[in-house]
């Protein structure tokens, strides 16, 4: 059996662990997930990456947001509202428990990375979920003008319609990986970065000292998948930020981006024509359909994805 580990963050990546799961057993995935969009709000411990991940692989994501939980109300947030409390950043009835419950045990003294085995074995998940870290990681970006805000700030509160100059992960330098983490990274049969941004979602997971190292040490049998279609991204900021740190806005920029990281890169069918110039920045590239509109495309673009590393580990 392979075992797979993907790096984390967003909705792409809960996606494809989505898919990930219709080809591989569950008990060889460990994904390991960004913390560093984690949160204090209303003096709970919120962390949005986890739990799309959590609720994605249950399957009871909320559909018509694509975060929280399926079936929500939203009685507490109309009441705070009236109140006249923060309501910028949108927590449904049903989610709440799921924050209530881990702050709770963050306050019992346990880590980040046992409460989130608590909540994933709840929703019947046998896959392994790891935080990056067990340690207080956040992401705060400089906009023009050079005022520095929370990432939460930045993509929810204010619909990242700022230019970011910046990007930076505050704590990361005295953090630890979770417990599992580098072992994980080192075991794998196939290591997958998952399309997600690279700058606010992969970038914080290396920042953790003793991660990046990892994962470039075994770069041969490391696979990224192309958060960018067309010259664009699928959802949220991506593109913006290639731009802003001087990367162009193509699968090639991707390869520029990830090329000491991984060897193979999957880039959509639209970007065939980019093939040749993703190796030359220095990748293998693997092309297929990476639009991920249902569950059976998705599972196809896990299976060859993490097939695309076979022919180098049946090499070692």
């Amino acid at each position: 059996m392979s075992k797979i580990a993907v790096l984390c963050g967003g909705v792409g990546a809960a996606r494809f662990l989505r898919g990930l799961m219709h080809t591989t057993d569950h008990a060889d995935i460990t994904a390991i997930v960004n913390t560093a969009d984690d949160m204090r709000l209303h003096g709970l411990a919120i962390s949005p990456d986890l739990d799309t991940c959590t609720y994605t692989l249950a399957e009871v994501i909320n559909p018509d947001t694509g975060w929280g939980l399926v079936g929500e109300t939203w009685q507490a947030k109309d009441t705070l509202d009236r109140y006249g409390g923060q309501t910028w950043f949108g927590l449904g009835d049903r989610d709440l428990g799921t924050h209530l419950y881990r702050t709770q045990r963050l306050h019992e003294g346990a880590t980040l990375a046992q409460v989130t085995r608590e909540i994933t074995a709840a929703w019947d998940l046998a896959l392994n979920i790891i935080p990056m870290t067990n340690d207080p990681v956040r992401t705060r970006v400089t906009i023009a003008g050079g005022e520095t805000i929370d990432f939460q700030r930045y993509f929810v509160e204010r619909q990242h319609a700022d230019v970011v100059t910046a990007v930076e992960f505050a704590g990361a330098e005295q953090a630890l990986p979770a417990p599992g983490v580098l072992a994980a990274i080192a075991q794998a049969d196939c290591l997958v970065i998952a399309p997600s941004n690279p700058f606010v979602s992969i970038d914080p997971v290396l920042a953790v000292p003793g991660i990046r190292d990892a994962v470039e040490q075994r770069r041969a049998r490391n696979v990224a998948v192309s958060p960018i279609v067309g010259g664009g991204a699928i959802k949220g900021p991506a593109a913006d930020l290639m731009r802003s740190f001087g990367h162009h806005v193509s699968a090639a920029g991707v390869a520029s981006v990830y090329r000491s990281l991984a060897e193979h890169l999957v880039i959509d069918t639209i970007d065939l024509d980019l093939a040749s110039a993703v190796e030359q920045a220095g990748m293998t590239p693997h092309v297929t359909n990476t639009m991920m509109t249902s569950i059976e495309v998705t599972a196809a673009l896990a299976d060859y994805t993490t097939s695309a590393i076979k022919p180098a580990t049946s090499q070692e």
